[in-house]
């Protein structure tokens, strides 16, 4: 007889994004030519992008936060990342949200993010 994991209340804090859509990994190269002004490294790599989720209409939806809320560039962040994705080859629509939860941290930069700032 095996276990079963119980099931947990309410959404995980990130969810899941498409990984297995046929444009994620050109959302994703998109996602990485936008940068933090402050920061010289792309908001992908910094885990500032939660969630891309590609409908079967292919319209996008990006979670994202950023690296504080007093971001001098929280109102024009979602801009930049909703032009850089919009003009993909399949792209139907783009939106993108931001979110406090969770709180981003320096433990959601990739290694090469970490190596970047000096943190590896």
């Amino acid at each position: 007889m095996t276990e079963q994991t119980p099931q947990m209340e309410g959404a995980p804090l990130i969810a899941p994004s498409s990984t297995d859509h046929p444009l994620y990994d050109n959302v994703v190269e998109a996602c990485r030519s936008v940068f933090d002004p402050e920061i010289p490294v792309n908001i992908y790599d910094l885990g500032l992008v939660y969630t891309i989720d590609i409908g079967a209409e292919n319209d996008v939806q990006i979670i994202m936060t950023l690296t504080a809320p007093g971001c001098p560039v929280a109102g024009e962040m979602p801009g930049w990342l909703a032009d850089a994705v919009e003009p993909l080859d399949g792209v139907k629509t783009v939106n993108v949200e931001i979110t406090w939860d969770p709180p981003w941290g320096m433990d959601m930069m990739s290694d090469e993010a970490r190596l970047e700032l000096g943190f590896m």
